[in-house]
């Protein structure tokens, strides 16, 4: 099933991204060979195949979570450019508001 040009546009406006004639024109039939790819990807698979996210089996790396003294606050916050009511005072972003 080849891919139209208003379908190419469509996942364009999808994507947020402008594209012009020409490139929905190039897009269309390279577009089309990577869904006959998937597709065929699709053809190998069998009832007795199940489904993996991976090709090998994936262990947790990380260490056992295990507390441990940290600094006292009047330590970490002696570092900081700017305190407020005991916690770091940072710049407002994103025009929030108070």
């Amino acid at each position: 099933m080849a891919l139209t040009a208003s379908e190419v546009a469509r996942l364009g406006e999808l994507a947020r991204i402008r594209l012009t004639e020409a490139e929905v024109a190039q897009l269309a039939p390279q577009l089309d060979v990577i869904l006959q790819a998937v597709a065929s990807v699709s053809e190998v698979v069998g009832e007795d195949i199940p489904p993996t996210s991976h090709a090998l089996d994936l262990t947790n790396v990380f260490r056992a979570d295990v507390v441990t003294p940290s600094l006292p606050p009047e330590a970490v916050l002696a570092a900081a450019p700017a305190v407020e009511d005991g916690r770091f005072r940072v710049p407002r972003i994103l025009g929030e508001q108070q």
